[in-house]
């Protein structure tokens, strides 16, 4: 099995962070502690928990943090429709934005399907 780092979807997740964090620098300055930091802290819990459960010694322990990840991914998603509906994105910084979540929701739900498929095969 490949290092986490070797994962498309932990590469993937990663920019999402850095795209998260580049996005909310220009949120107004009353969100520096509001959505803005929570939108960083979820987009950071995507490969946080992708690599968590990648090292995990069990495939049940690491479905766990995967399921987690993508749980991240779907509240991310929901913070940049609000953001959005409050006037923070443009709409070419939103659909990019929802694109690499998109992305990210595939290659998850892959890595999902593997370790699921080798607990079946057990």
């Amino acid at each position: 099995m490949k290092s986490y780092i070797e994962l498309d979807v932990w590469k993937q997740s990663g920019q999402l962070v850095t795209q998260t964090y580049e996005s909310t620098m220009q949120f107004p300055k009353e969100e520096q502690y509001g959505l803005s930091n929570q939108m960083r802290r979820c987009s950071v819990s995507i490969p946080s928990n992708i690599a968590e459960g990648h090292g995990r010694n069990h495939i049940k322990d690491s479905l766990q943090f995967f399921f987690i990840a993508r749980g991240s991914l779907y509240e991310l998603e929901t913070q940049l429709y609000l953001s959005s509906d409050l006037g923070y994105f443009q709409l070419n910084v939103l659909n990019e934005l929802l694109e690499k979540i998109t992305t990210c929701k595939q290659m998850l739900n892959g890595l999902i399907r593997y370790f699921e498929n080798r607990i079946s095969s057990i």
